[in-house]
């Protein structure tokens, strides 16, 4: 039987709060997400087994240049974020780029990072910087820097982008790209130019003020980052992440950009982590390697090549299943847009000596397509 909106003071009150564009707050019910998990989505994987089968085909169909599409480059694209990126604020993608080919220069609001996976002779010109680009090096794209690419080598080269972009388009902080009216952006300065200048990481030029939260390294290599890793698993680990690094801007120690925090890490042979969870997402990239990551009680099994996303609030441990090589992870994480604003939370879990009990495989869990609970709707809005 319908109830009289006008016999019930309640109702009424609500109706006409909302013909007035306004809400009643005291109606909203905070549900429990299923079972014990927290998190805000599920886990999601991309195969290497597949990405390189379609960077292969794109090499041959996709030819960039301006009006054609200015890169040639594989969206991962997340379903459980309405896919529009690999995590509700970080995209990632494979760009894939041939011998000859001019990536036309652009800017945009966004920043991004590539973290380069295979080949080498292609170099990135970032504001005037020719970036020179070899596997395991990190290069940095701040907000509104120009950036394009040449590549001069001798076969095609794969890296990872990770842009901000869905962060910026939530904001409304984003605005057009814009084309570099000639086609490239001019070296003008030397090649290696900021990692003259700032890898050292403990040493600065002593004319050098600027304290920008924007990293001026912009090259990393992994020359550097795989010595600093083994000196590093001598002097000790994390229970949760093993050895680990995240990349930094030389002049604060904080994170390489405002909105994006870049980390690089080593599960020694056999080594079994610690589970913990945190308010922050990451998308991960298997560089070197094989092992699995124990996800809610899921485990997910990777080898080299694979990407994976975890979402904020999800228990997580990492697993070497090598008994005699390293596996090692690069990742990008919102961190760098959490911890400002306080709102970075981190938990280890408690039972059965750090360790989840394991219920399921990826594949028995997500891959069947059969769908997975909504998530639960997130306090914070409560006056």
């Amino acid at each position: 039987m319908a109830v009289n909106v006008a016999s019930d003071p309640m109702k009424t009150l609500v109706s006409e709060l909302q013909a007035k564009s306004m809400g009643a707050l005291w109606r909203m019910r905070y549900q429990q997400a299923a079972g014990d998990s927290q998190a805000a989505y599920p886990p999601m994987v991309w195969r290497w087994g597949d990405i390189e089968g379609f960077a292969h085909r794109a090499l041959d169909l996709v030819h960039p240049g301006r009006g054609e599409g200015e890169r040639r480059a594989i969206t991962l694209d997340n379903p459980h974020v309405g896919g529009r990126g690999a995590t509700h604020s970080l995209t990632a993608a494979l760009q894939c780029v041939k011998p000859g080919d001019i990536s036309p220069s652009h800017r945009h609001v966004a920043a991004a990072i590539r973290f380069i996976i295979r080949g080498e002779g292609t170099v990135t010109i970032v504001n005037g910087e020719p970036a020179p680009m070899r596997p395991g090096d990190l290069v940095l794209t701040p907000s509104l820097y120009w950036h394009g690419h040449v590549s001069e080598g001798s076969g095609p080269m794969m890296w990872m982008d990770s842009l901000d972009a869905p962060l910026v388009g939530m904001l409304r902080v984003g605005i057009q790209q814009e084309p570099r009216p000639d086609e490239n952006d001019p070296a003008t300065r030397p090649i290696g130019d900021s990692y003259n200048r700032f890898g050292i990481g403990h040493l600065r030029p002593v004319w050098e003020k600027n304290r920008s939260p924007v990293s001026p390294l912009l090259s990393f290599p992994w020359e550097q980052t795989e010595r600093a890793l083994h000196e590093l698993a001598r002097s000790g680990a994390s229970p949760f992440d093993d050895v680990g690094f995240e990349y930094t801007n030389p002049m604060t120690a904080g994170h390489v950009m405002p909105t994006i925090a870049c980390w690089i890490q080593m599960l020694r042979p056999g080594v079994h982590t610690k589970a913990h969870r945190h308010s922050s997402s990451q998308v991960f990239h298997v560089f070197r390697g094989e092992g699995a990551t124990i996800i809610d009680g899921v485990r997910l099994d990777w080898k080299e090549g694979d990407f994976f996303a975890l979402a904020p609030y999800c228990w997580h441990e990492f697993i070497n299943t090598s008994s005699s090589e390293e596996a090692v992870l690069f990742s990008t994480t919102d961190t760098a847009v959490l911890e400002p604003l306080n709102l970075y939370f981190e938990d280890e879990y408690g039972e059965n000596g750090g360790h989840q009990k394991v219920v399921a495989s990826y594949e028995e869990r997500y891959a069947s397509g059969s769908g997975y609970p909504q998530p639960a709707v997130r306090g914070g809005g409560r006056a």
